[in-house]
């Protein structure tokens, strides 16, 4: 698993809109969220992703991008994304090339670990959260570094 300081790999990969995200891309942004869980429609990732969802909007005006990312393939995320009216990319990982880039995919069973990357705009890796039962502490984590994050950028 990657630490903070450590360099993100690079995504490259067409999201549940059609549309083509590139994490190089967002450089504009104050930060990128990117969160792995291991499967679309079980009962601990449609809650992570509805926390996310419900929090989007503070993520959006603090200047953060959010993405999520799990090894389902491109119609389920897309049907998982539209279930619950995402409003952020999320990308089917089906290959598994984004998660074990990131190496979140749990040894011999190789299904992602649910961990959750803050990237600054150079693409370094800011924060790493990993709760695989309490899902509320991503959403929470996140909040509390990209506001730490906003408020040094005002400061500045």
């Amino acid at each position: 698993m990657l630490k903070p300081g450590d360099t993100a790999p690079d995504i490259d990969a067409i999201a549940n809109d059609g549309k083509r995200f590139r994490l190089a891309e967002q450089s504009t942004k104050l930060c990128t969220v990117v969160y792995f869980f291991p499967k679309a429609f079980t009962p601990g990732c449609t809650k992570e992703t509805r926390r996310f969802r419900d929090n989007y909007a503070e993520l959006a005006i603090a200047g953060a991008a959010i993405v999520g990312v799990s090894t389902d393939d491109q119609d389920t995320q897309c049907r998982f994304a539209e279930s619950l009216r995402a409003p952020f990319p999320m990308i089917g990982d089906y290959d598994k090339k984004i998660s074990t880039a990131y190496g979140v995919l749990w040894p011999l069973i190789g299904r992602p670990r649910r961990v959750t990357y803050i990237i600054n705009p150079l693409r370094t890796i800011e924060a790493v959260f990993q709760h695989e039962v309490q899902i509320v502490k991503h959403r929470d984590e996140v909040l509390r570094h990209v506001d730490r994050m906003f408020r040094a950028r005002q400061r500045a």
